[in-house]
């Protein structure tokens, strides 16, 4: 192999960078002479390779060779890379002014280097209490600059360590945030762990390095780890438990390795209490009508396998249990509780059902479409309480579905994590041995709600406690795992009422009218074929409000201009509503051209371009800019902040290294190394839309969806529009997903376990 050339200079800009593979297009200037030669009229050449994350102003030092590019002419492919510290003034004030060093922005920087000149850096490496002289560096930044610099040389040598392995900048740094100087001994005695203790670093990144570094293929700490992750994977997708058999034949498939090595790792699983297995009696339908019963060899993660058992015992203890905080009203006069006159809240015979139900039942099911009256008879049901002097708590899994209750019924709402009193490292305070201080619990949106959180919210109520689940069954069930309210209404333990009714003031809105079709298996209804439909369409028949319409668009990348324009320029026209914070494009996909990352790019460009007056970051091959719609995608109960959250980023602090996102009124700093925890929200998925409305949504809608083109996903997308739905796409899409009623059955104990009780 001939020997590598060597290139020395300053990063000037990312063309690109993949987050996945780590491969880099970037411009740099060369220092030292070499290289010069290949640089354009800008003094500037082009690096390709596979790379660390770096940013605009360090210094590297690449080793590797020169290659000629029939397109983009010369450039320098490098295999491998130092990130090295610059020699030049202008080079150190660069470096430190580009946000590499907690403390230091760009200010801070040229004033440090207009003090020290060039011997800046062994200044603040050997001397770092000079700092405090320089103006505006007082004695608690010249700490925080010190503590930086020092963490930065200590993970340098990880950095060095990992880079080999395809571990970016950022989790380098993560992982030595979590072990410090025992990261390079932990990483080669047990690589695995790193899946189990870093958000962002998974099974293959692990096993990527545990093979690079000589692990056997059927080394037992892989095999263990591989059923580990696989039961992870179908617990992502919302799978409670998985049959041994398919858990054997995923980990066989993923790992290449013999059945028998895959058993005997669930066997050691089980003996650490990791994993749980248990002989389930699933109830289903038998081919001549009626059910029948069949056994399943179900292994559980073991949050998994107690939340389970506890969801349903507690649900069997507290329907079965006699006592009622609100024994007194059983029979009770409803009429007189709901009020006279102007204060009577007028009720249906099913919403008047639902309300008694609730009243009487220590467990009861509230459930129904859109227009149906579901808040109505929340309404009442308040009313008669109160009226009877009864406490309650109203909940809903979101911070945003909790603020739409709240708004609904006037009263207060609160997040189930909220209400029971939720603290880092501490646990919820509402709990067996605290219980909530109410008669009845109304948890709204409870399609939203997994398993896990069921059993903590089952934890915190008194066995004579009321509880209320509310919501639409007919919806995509919860992002985390599990099937909570379809297997409650199944297993028949609690009292279960169907709205049914579209109520007069609905049945002129085609949003609501179309959602039923929809859920009935017709078609929407769209204005008439004919007219000019880009300029609005006919109206449909004068019964409906102008609502809900279809663009007929059969091409993606068409489907993809037109998304972007209606978002920006259509609505706003004609609507007047705001292109970011009235309007949510909800895709079924996350690849393709009306994929969701696709789209996030495309808007983010559209509706928050780049300016000299707004700051910008790229952390994780992503651009986050000041203006930016985002969204929380994991729990951070240190923040306060749950999956689903949105808001807009409102400040980039370089010296802090955080970006600022304003959730409402509510300001929360996430670190720079947090950013995997946020995802652009100008697009997003049908399933991280539940629980929230928004005055307009538009949903590309395209055959190449097929495998995605359910019912309850369309259903589910048409029913977040509180004023406008707009779909983007072909007759045939929609036809697609209306006919396919299939609903992707989740591996679940939960009904089997209520129903034997």
């Amino acid at each position: 192999m001939p020997p590598m050339d060597t290139l020395d200079g300053v990063v000037e800009r990312i063309t690109f960078y993949s987050e996945e593979t780590g491969y880099t297009v970037l411009r740099l200037r060369p220092e030292g002479g070499r290289g010069a030669g290949a640089a354009g009229d800008d003094g500037l050449l082009t690096v390709v390779g596979n790379l660390p994350e770096v940013n605009p102003g360090e210094s590297l030092r690449l080793h590797g060779s020169w290659m000629a590019h029939s397109q983009y002419g010369r450039q320098f492919k490098a295999e491998q890379c130092e990130q090295i510290l610059p020699a030049s003034v202008e080079g150190i004030k660069r470096y430190l002014g580009s946000g590499l060093i907690k403390g230091i922005g760009p200010k801070t920087a040229a004033r440090i280097v207009k003090k020290f000149g060039a011997d800046t850096l062994r200044v603040i490496d050997e001397q770092p209490r000079q700092l405090r002289d320089v103006l505006g560096v007082g004695g608690k930044k010249a700490a925080l600059i010190e503590l930086a610099w020092q963490q930065q040389k200590a993970v340098k040598n990880v950095m060095i360590f990992l880079q080999g392995y395809g571990v970016s900048t950022g989790l380098a740094v993560k992982i030595f945030k979590q072990y410090g100087n025992l990261s390079e001994q932990i990483v080669r005695n047990d690589p695995y762990r790193l899946a189990r203790d870093i958000y962002g670093i998974g099974f293959k990144t692990a096993d990527k390095i545990a093979r690079q570094l000589g692990l056997p293929p059927d080394a037992p700490s892989r095999v263990e780890a591989g059923v580990a992750y696989a039961l992870g994977e179908l617990s992502d997708e919302g799978h409670v438990y998985s049959p041994l058999d398919a858990l054997v034949t995923t980990t066989v498939e993923l790992l290449e390795v013999p059945p028998e090595l895959a058993r005997a790792a669930v066997d050691r699983l089980l003996a650490e209490g990791r994993v749980k297995k248990e002989t389930l009696q699933i109830s289903e339908i038998a081919a001549r009508g009626g059910s029948a019963l069949r056994e399943e060899q179900a292994v559980y993660l073991a949050p998994f396998f107690y939340g389970e058992v506890g969801v349903t015992n507690r649900l069997v203890n507290m329907a079965q249990s006699p006592a009622s905080h609100l024994s007194d009203l059983r029979g009770a006069d409803l009429e007189a509780l709901i009020g006279q006159g102007a204060a009577a809240v007028a009720l249906s015979d099913e919403q008047r059902l639902a309300v008694r139900r609730a009243l009487e039942n220590k467990v009861s099911v509230i459930t129904g479409g859109p227009g149906t009256g579901k808040t109505t008879a929340l309404k009442a049901l308040i009313q008669a309480l109160e009226a009877s002097g009864h406490t309650y708590a109203l909940a809903s899994p979101t911070g945003r579905a909790a603020k739409r209750l709240a708004e609904a019924t006037g009263r207060s709402a609160k997040t189930i994590h909220r209400l029971l009193g939720f603290q880092p490292g501490i646990g919820f305070n509402y709990n067996e041995e605290k219980t909530l201080p109410a008669h009845m619990l109304i948890v709204d949106e409870a399609s939203m709600i997994d398993l896990l959180l069921m059993n903590n919210l089952l934890k915190a109520l008194d066995p004579m406690t009321h509880l209320l689940l509310v919501g639409d069954v007919d919806q995509l069930p919860s992002v985390g795992a599990g099937d909570v309210l379809r297997d409650v209404i199944d297993s028949a333990i609690a009292a279960v009422t169907r709205l049914s009714v579209i109520f007069r003031q609905a049945q002129h809105s085609l949003i609501v009218t179309n959602a039923h079709r929809i859920n009935r298996g017709e078609m929407p209804i769209f204005p008439s074929p004919g007219k000019d439909v880009e300029s609005g369409g006919a109206a449909a028949p004068r019964l409906y409000e102008e609502d809900f319409f279809l663009f007929s668009i059969e091409d993606p990348e068409e489907a993809a201009n037109w998304v972007v324009d209606v978002v920006a320029n259509r609505i706003p026209t004609r609507f007047g509503l705001h292109p970011i914070d009235d309007v949510q494009v909800l895709s079924p996909m996350y690849r393709g051209a009306v994929g969701v990352a696709n789209l996030n790019a495309r808007l983010q460009e559209t509706l928050n371009p780049p300016s000299a007056k707004k700051l910008e970051r790229k952390l994780g091959g992503r651009v986050f800019r000041v203006g930016d719609k985002l969204m929380v995608t994991r729990n951070n109960y240190d923040k306060d902040t749950f999956n689903g959250d949105v808001g807009r980023l409102s400040a980039i602090e370089l010296e802090e290294q955080s970006l600022t996102i304003n959730f409402e009124g509510r300001e929360v700093a996430y670190d720079w190394l947090e950013a995997d925890e946020l995802a652009h929200a100008f697009a997003m998925s049908v399933h991280k839309s539940q629980g929230s409305e928004y005055p307009a949504v538009v949903i590309p809608m395209l055959t190449q969806h097929y495998m995605m083109l359910q019912r309850n996903l369309l259903y589910t997308a048409v029913t977040r529009a509180r004023k406008l739905c707009v779909l983007v796409g072909t007759r045939k899409a929609v036809a697609m997903a209306v006919k396919n009623a299939t609903v992707a059955a989740r591996y679940s104990g939960l009904e089997s376990r209520l129903r034997q009780g």
